[in-house]
């Protein structure tokens, strides 16, 4: 029961995180927090009890993906002028 629990949890995520790629920055910034969950995931499966290294994977992949796709803070850059600004998904700059 709790595994199905488990499985069911990490598809609901990784449904609702199909369409937050609009809201983040680029797709490797998803592919990054979607390789640390996958990481910390593994981890955590071959330390819990019940719970195979491969299913912690892929639930901590799709919940890293998830946050970092709803993440809307944005990257900052720095100009020569020492000024702070991130770009839009338009290449517009826009500074703090």
């Amino acid at each position: 029961m709790k595994k199905n629990l488990i499985i069911a949890t990490a598809v609901a995520l990784s449904v609702v995180g199909s369409s937050a790629p609009a809201l983040a920055q680029s797709s490797g910034h998803i592919l990054r927090g979607a390789g640390i969950g996958a990481a910390g995931g593994a981890v955590a499966g071959a330390v819990i009890p019940g719970l195979g290294v491969g299913e912690g994977a892929l639930i901590g992949g799709a919940g890293g993906a998830l946050l970092n796709a709803l993440d809307k803070k944005h990257r900052y850059y720095r100009d020569s002028y020492g000024r702070k600004y991130y770009v839009d998904k338009r290449g517009r700059r826009h500074y703090k």
